[in-house]
């Protein structure tokens, strides 16, 4: 019983305690900022290295200006990237962006007038268009590319959390 005592108690101060609230709200060494979290591509090349340094080996190169990218580590000036299909690896921070931008991910996606799927369509994107993100609600978001904007169902896009709320 006393073992049991202290295992329910130890649960419950664990559960309280700075390193459990670390864990669910975790945050890079470096910038102190969520993780993991969304950037955009800011060069139009950047080197995807297998560490966090030029020593290390390039494993490929991404090469669209605009790509969204989430940060899943940091190391001093590197950050932990990976795209929409999971791919990824080291990328030195100066090629990053802060700019929010989200991959289509439906086939002729309609962008409507306002966050209702009854409002006039603005435009229709297409599967792989990189668009810049505005405003989002808990189910839409408002996107621009190619000179046309409207707003979209989150569901729709790579590069948002569903649970994020942008003002």
């Amino acid at each position: 019983m006393k073992r049991l005592c202290l295992a329910i108690l130890s649960a419950f101060l664990f559960a309280f305690s700075p390193i459990a609230a670390d864990a669910q709200d975790k945050r890079g060494q470096v910038t102190n900022l969520p993780l993991p979290r969304y950037v955009s591509m800011k060069a139009a090349e950047g080197n995807v290295r297998r560490g966090p340094s030029l020593t290390h080996r390039i494993d490929w190169v991404f090469k669209r200006r605009g790509m969204p990218l989430q940060i899943t580590a940091e190391y001093g000036n590197w950050r932990k990237v990976q795209d929409r299909d999971g791919a990824g690896g080291w990328v030195h921070y100066a090629l990053l962006s802060g700019v929010r931008t989200v991959l289509i991910e439906s086939e002729m996606l309609p962008v409507y007038a306002r966050p209702d799927a009854t409002s006039p369509i603005n435009a229709h994107f297409e599967t792989g268009v990189v668009a810049r993100l505005g405003t989002c609600s808990l189910d839409w978001c408002r996107i621009s590319a190619g000179g046309y904007r409207g707003w979209s169902l989150k569901a729709n896009l790579w590069g948002v959390d569903p649970s994020e709320i942008r003002e």
